[in-house]
């Protein structure tokens, strides 16, 4: 090489290290201080502390090593640096060490998990009475560095520098927690890690798995092996198996990947209702030993356990034995809830069984509700045998709750209060509270299908776990804490799980390490830009607010004249868009202002992080009409609708023409459609019907339309479409110019099961319509409808 070339070289080095460096230093979403959860006690100083070459990680003590060693493994993968850990003095060095002091006065766990944080520019100093401790101050050293810290590939000539600043810090709560739901929908070991090592950068310190339900038994028990054997295998509504579960050795794994990051592992075995993937394996354990298969779609069902038989127990003995040597955890989630009770009114092993107790009626409680508490303390009584705590959700209240049970309020906060009045252990995870991260966390019109409920992150962020009746009368201190569940009916893959938890959990983080007084939302917001970095890193798919209309989310829109369509994010988010077909990038129109057309389009709207990331590209046809004349000048003769209907299974509209027998009658009103069912399990037949006739629209309008069925036509154009889709939540229909007077309709429906969901699961078969602008939605009732 020669000399020039030799220049240009160091040249182009040196200004590429300037520019990465810039990037780090510079970038939006490096900006400020992006703890989170955010601490309790912090000063920011002047200055910066360099993370070099010659920086090293010192320990006061060789057990410090394990917080150590993990720390240093992380830095070097991103800085590329060579970062030691060492027991001598250096200078420019990262010092750990315990203090017993750190944290006193306060609970003892809580004293566990503080921290003192001090960044000079020549050094930094953490402090803790604890490995865990240590291991929190690390985690916010790591949230100080530029969040390309995560990256876990190195990053070329970067400068790593962590601001001056003090920081004293100590949790809320004892307890922070995840639910993960592994029966419905089974999550990979790796996946798990995933979660594990994103709950553990923000101090989560506990991950509850819920490993068994109706629908399947995911951990191996080798007394046992048809637990999965039979019950951790569905056959769905396609005929495609689904099954999973974890090894012994597995969760052994797991539970270890764990432990070195400070995640306590919780699990959870649902009884004596959600039981069915155990009695499918072992029908004797029903009252009625009837076999049973494994349950390919979600809601409750009644089956259940039998605790008047003694196998019940003695499976459960055998059961808990295998499990308490693989978690280490002192508590131990026995569920509990949503227990139907009926089938116990009329088993002679149940009613002996309450005879035999004592476990008679009285004005509070129902002899079956005793025995499910009779229950629920013999399994408390068999994990006490092997050291451990039993938790439960809040039905574990009914007809007496166990002697020690720690209970998880998630039916509101009633169940907590009540559980904490009467000096037992709570932790705060009510629906209400925005806790539930199966609900939409965005408007469900823009949003991927979901369960149901509205739980958007402010709400979550704003939950406070201490009900003020409890402070008033002195027991707050039985809230142990506060946790987010992820109950994965409709989460059908990993990424799905993801995109529900991921920031929400975030929200859960700081509500159960932060004081409530010191919470910011908009603060909150901010940092949550440098975390959707961090995630990235770490392959999470998380949600990104979508753009929304602030009156009547929907993604149809019609008009006559001139359109003008409006977009809002639920937190300030810069938003681009396109009109002409092309996909949004970073390059197109910035959304500042309402989207005004005379033409049919379609507007695709996205969001995008300050990082550069963009959320899904959200699709609304803007579309142009002339009033629809109606299909008849003269009122139909007959009231109601023809009704052609056919005891036939198939799964989509384009299979009704193999439908050979149909039975003709009238369908006097909409509605009953819904009502045309039985089943084993919930009274629902496979059926396919079509009704047929004339509506009558009052006035000349714009109209919208809605329902759960699965297509509506009016006229020659489909207004509701929900052909092959859950039709629960379904998303509201397309708008329509349509002139006073009588226009046909068409209503199809197929009763069956689409993604687990029973297609009359909450749908009164209802064909709904407003008028655009309006808020409430009309059912088109029984006088508006006809035929000839």
């Amino acid at each position: 090489m020669n000399s020039r070339n030799l220049i240009l070289t160091c040249v182009c080095t040196f200004l590429c290290g300037c520019s990465v460096e810039n990037i780090l230093s510079e970038k939006e979403y490096n900006q400020g201080i992006n703890v989170l959860p955010l601490p309790q006690n912090i000063n920011v100083g002047s200055g910066r502390f360099i993370i070099s070459k010659s920086t090293q990680i010192t320990i006061s003590d060789d057990s410090l090593g394990q917080v150590a060693d993990f720390y240093a493994r992380k830095m070097q993968a991103s800085t590329g640096m060579n970062v030691k850990v060492t027991d001598k003095k250096v200078e420019n060095a990262i010092n750990l060490s315990i203090d017993r002091n750190v944290g006193k006065g306060l609970d003892t766990e809580l004293a566990a998990e503080s921290y003192l944080l001090s960044v000079k520019e020549n050094g930094v100093d953490i402090k803790a009475s604890s490995l865990r401790g240590l291991f929190y101050g690390m985690a916010t050293l790591m949230q100080l560095l530029p969040a390309e810290i995560e990256s876990g590939h190195e990053i070329s000539h970067a400068v790593w520098s962590v601001p001056v600043v003090d920081i004293s810090d100590s949790p809320r709560f004892k307890y922070r927690g995840l639910m993960l739901d592994v029966a419905r929908h089974f999550i990979s070991v790796e996946g798990l890690k995933k979660h594990i090592d994103m709950l553990a950068s923000v101090k989560i310190n506990n991950l509850h798995l819920h490993l068994t339900d109706y629908q399947g038994w995911r951990i191996e028990i080798r007394k046992y092996p048809r637990l999965t054997a039979v019950g951790g295998t569905r056959i769905d509504e396609y005929g495609k198996e689904y099954s999973g579960f974890y090894t012994q050795e597995e969760i052994k794994d797991l539970v270890k990947y764990a432990r070195e990051r400070f995640v306590n592992i919780i699990p959870e075995i649902d009884v004596p209702g959600h039981s069915l993937a155990a009695m499918a394996a072992y029908p004797e354990l029903s009252c009625t030993g009837e076999s049973y298969d494994v349950m390919n779609r979600w809601g409750p069902f009644p089956v259940v356990l039998c605790p008047g038989k003694e196998n019940m127990f003695e499976l459960l003995d055998g059961v808990f034995a295998e499990m308490s040597t693989l978690f280490p955890s002192e508590y131990f989630h026995i569920g509990g809830d949503e227990c139907p009770k009926k089938v116990w009114e009329t088993c002679p092993a149940c009613q002996r069984r309450i005879k035999e107790e004592g476990l008679f009626d009285d004005k509070e409680h129902s002899a079956e509700d005793k025995l499910q508490s009779y229950a629920i303390s013999r399994c408390e009584q068999i994990l006490k045998k092997y050291g451990k705590k039993l938790i439960g959700w809040d039905e574990i209240l009914q007809g007496g709750l166990a002697p020690e049970a720690t209970v998880m309020s998630w039916r509101g906060e009633a169940g907590g209060i009540a559980s904490a009045l009467m000096n037992h252990n709570v932790i705060m995870t009510p629906t209400s509270g925005g806790m539930y991260f199966d609900h939409y966390q965005g408007n469900s019109q823009a949003e991927p299908f979901a369960w149901g409920g509205y739980a958007p992150i402010v709400r979550s962020y704003n939950y406070n776990p201490v009900p003020d009746t409890l402070v008033k009368m002195g027991k707050e201190k039985y809230i142990l804490g506060v946790q987010g569940n992820a109950w994965t009916e409709c989460m059908y893959t990993e990424d799905i799980v993801e995109y529900r938890v991921y920031p929400r959990i975030f929200a859960v983080a700081e509500t159960g390490w932060t004081p409530d007084g010191k919470k910011d939302f908009n603060d909150f917001s901010r940092r949550l830009n440098n975390m959707a970095v961090r995630m990235d890193y770490h392959g999470i798919n998380y949600h990104i607010p979508l753009p929304e209309q602030p009156d009547f989310c929907r993604n149809h829109v019609a008009f006559t004249d001139v359109a003008s369509v409006s977009f809002g994010t639920s937190r300030p988010i810069k938003m681009v868009y396109t009109t002409d077909g092309t996909e949004p990038d970073l390059h197109s129109p910035v959304y500042d202002k309402p989207i005004q057309t005379d033409t049919t389009c379609t507007i695709r709207i996205r969001s995008v992080l300050p990082s550069g990331k963009m959320s899904m590209v959200r699709e609304v046809r803007v579309e142009r009409q002339s009033y629809k004349e109606p299909d008849t000048g003269r009122t139909p003769e007959h009231a109601g609708l023809k009704l052609h209907f056919a005891p036939h299974r198939c799964m989509y509209i384009s299979e009704l023409s193999e439908v050979k027998e149909w039975k003709d009658s009238v369908l006097t009103s909409i509605e009953p459609i819904a009502r045309l069912r039985t089943n084993q399990y919930m009274n629902v037949e496979f059926y396919v019907a079509v009704a047929e006739g004339y509506f009558f629209v009052p006035e000349d309008a714009i109209y919208e339309f809605s329902s759960n069925n699965t297509r509506i036509t009016v006229g020659d154009y489909v207004a509701v479409d929900n052909d092959g889709k859950p039709q629960v939540n379904s998303r509201y229909g397309k708008s329509m110019a349509l002139k006073k007077g009588w226009h046909k309709i068409k209503i199809e429906q197929i009763s069956n099961f689409i993604g687990g969901w029973n297609s009359q699961h909450r749908n009164s078969g209802a064909v709904m319509m407003r008028k655009y602008g309006d808020e409430k939605w009309t059912d088109i009732s029984k006088d508006n409808i006809k035929y000839n």
